[in-house]
């Protein structure tokens, strides 16, 4: 059997997963050098480089005056936990799920929580329920972007301006890549591991007026375990706004962090960052129109991921296979494409159907993708050909 021609260019960054995400271009471990290590970062100047996270990630994301945002502990998970913990059960409750992590919510809020007006509205990978009937009587949680599922929303003009209850979303591989209406948002949160390249375990909160109404009005009934109390004296911990954090943050990673935003701000802002993940998605969705055997999981143009994409192999011989065979031919695949050492962490989320995920936010190269795309297409054939086909 002939083997395959490999192709001739390879990535210079080889780092194509989905969280963590490739480090801003020409990062490197100096970039760290001023961090504030072996300090309290209750020390004025440990609390600055915190509240500048604060004040730099406000101004690059545009977020409105009156809204608070804080640094919280357990990354984008612990943020979206701390959310529900604190806001839920006035109201009744919507979750919206195309994707494992809003799998996650559902079940916090209806097994852990154990609300009874719980409302799950559901969609398969690569696809998104009716938006049109969300009801907004309701608490209202969602993923902007579907992680694991190469899904967004294609903008908040389904969310209701005169909305009773809160919307609650989980932003993680929006945040930094996507144009978010904060208006239409009471709640986002993000992490900085994923689409600025930061170190993982610290997330981000982001609070409306009204939200912050809420908690001072309301005590929820549970136990609050001490990494999700946000409240002092009845109403919100401001400090928390400020720079104060519950639990000790690594002052690495807030070097780490304010790297990455200082190089949002040199590539043109919001907007720099936004076209670099638009143009990046682009080159992906050339091949895969061009490539006859792999498909985008999102057949709507509009709701297709434009940070975390998902594909689907449409290939005859591959649907064929029973499903077991179909993740071993896509792990055989990535653990080509790693052994090259030309693309790692493709595969796509083990609760998502076989295929491959590709991160594609601003810290990734255009031309790293360009190059990536002969590679993909001389695994496949490889691992087809071996199979005797």
């Amino acid at each position: 059997m002939n083997a395959i021609q490999k192709p001739g260019l390879r990535p210079a960054n080889p780092r194509f997963s989905s969280g963590p995400c490739a480090k801003r271009p020409g990062w490197s471990v100096e970039a760290l050098s001023e961090a504030f290590v072996g300090r309290s970062h209750r020390h004025a100047i440990g609390k600055a480089r915190l509240q500048e996270v604060i004040e730099r990630s406000k101004r690059l994301l545009r977020i409105p005056e009156g809204y608070r945002l804080g640094i919280v502990p357990g990354s984008d998970t612990g943020a979206v936990e701390m959310a529900m913990w604190s806001l839920l059960g006035p109201l009744g409750v919507e979750v919206l799920q195309w994707e494992s992590f809003g799998g996650q919510w559902a079940t916090d809020v209806i097994k852990q929580l154990r609300l009874k007006d719980v409302k799950v509205t559901q969609a398969g990978y690569g696809q998104l329920p009716d938006l049109s009937n969300v009801d907004f009587s309701r608490d209202v949680i969602f993923t902007w972007n579907g992680t694991t599922s190469g899904v967004r929303v294609p903008n908040g003009d389904w969310i209701a301006d005169d909305r009773q209850g809160l919307t609650i979303c989980d932003a993680t591989s929006a945040a930094f890549a996507m144009d978010i209406p904060w208006s239409k948002i009471d709640v986002a949160t993000w992490s900085w591991q994923k689409a600025m390249g930061g170190e993982a375990a610290h997330g981000m909160l982001l609070l409306s007026p009204r939200a912050v109404e809420r908690i001072a009005a309301y005590d929820p009934p549970w136990p609050m375990p001490k990494v999700f109390r946000i409240k002092k004296g009845g109403k919100l911990n401001e400090e928390i706004f400020e720079g104060s954090t519950i639990n000790t943050p690594s002052l690495l990673c807030v070097e780490d962090a304010l790297d990455g935003l200082r190089w949002g701000d040199e590539v043109g802002g919001l907007g720099g960052l936004i076209g670099r993940a638009e143009r990046n998605a682009a080159v992906l969705s050339r091949w895969s129109e061009r490539s006859d055997w792999i498909a985008n999981i999102c057949a709507d143009l509009a709701a297709r991921s434009t940070t975390s994409v998902g594909f689907i192999v449409i290939d005859a011989w591959f649907k064929g296979l029973a499903e077991d065979a179909q993740r071993a031919a896509i792990k055989k695949m990535c653990g080509m494409l790693d052994k090259e050492g030309v693309a790692h962490d493709l595969a796509a989320h083990r609760d998502a159907p076989p295929g491959l995920r590709i991160w594609c936010g601003a810290t990734v190269e255009t031309s790293d993708l360009e190059a990536l795309c002969p590679w993909l297409d001389w695994a496949f054939a490889t691992v087809k050909s071996e199979a005797g086909v």
